[in-house]
């Protein structure tokens, strides 16, 4: 009977362990696991339609559906880390245009991807909707980055 061998161990910690929701942004960890086609270039995309933080101000909950769109480099992001990362925001205060760039520019960072998008789609607060974008490196040539999909606030109109 032929045997199997056992898949190699991924560099994570936190798979297929329980873990506690981070207390901030600042203590969660984000883990990255290797590309199996570094060599090709493609999207993946993550959307978080239930994001929450704290208004620095108030203290009050905002609301956001995060999409993240990134071509992969050497690296993809191990989604339950990404999910607690994201959850830790929930007892964070800070601006809806802080809390989009930072996780973009910390994916970035983590990850070394050809291309990083995020769009933060906030719902309103105080009767105004802010929506937050910001991207960084090139769409590699050929690659298809569908429309994120979430429809501008138009409220009752």
């Amino acid at each position: 009977m032929p045997t199997r061998s056992a898949k190699p161990a991924l560099p994570v910690k936190q798979l297929g362990a329980h873990v506690a929701l981070p207390a901030s942004p600042d203590a969660a960890e984000l883990e990255r696991v290797p590309n199996p086609h570094a060599d090709t270039h493609y999207v993946a995309r993550f959307t978080a339609p239930e994001f929450t933080s704290l208004c620095p101000v108030t203290g009050q909950p905002d609301f956001a559906h995060l999409v993240i769109d990134y071509v992969p480099g050497p690296w993809l992001v191990e989604s339950k880390s990404l999910k607690l990362y994201l959850g830790s925001f929930r007892n964070h205060g800070a601006f809806h245009e802080d809390c989009t760039v930072a996780i973009g520019k910390r994916l970035a960072a983590l990850l070394e991807p050809h291309f990083l998008r995020i769009g933060g789609y906030w719902y309103p607060r105080g009767g105004i909707p802010i929506d937050v974008f910001w991207q960084t490196g090139e769409l590699p040539k050929g690659v298809w980055l569908p429309d994120q999909g979430v429809a501008p606030y138009r409220g009752r109109g």
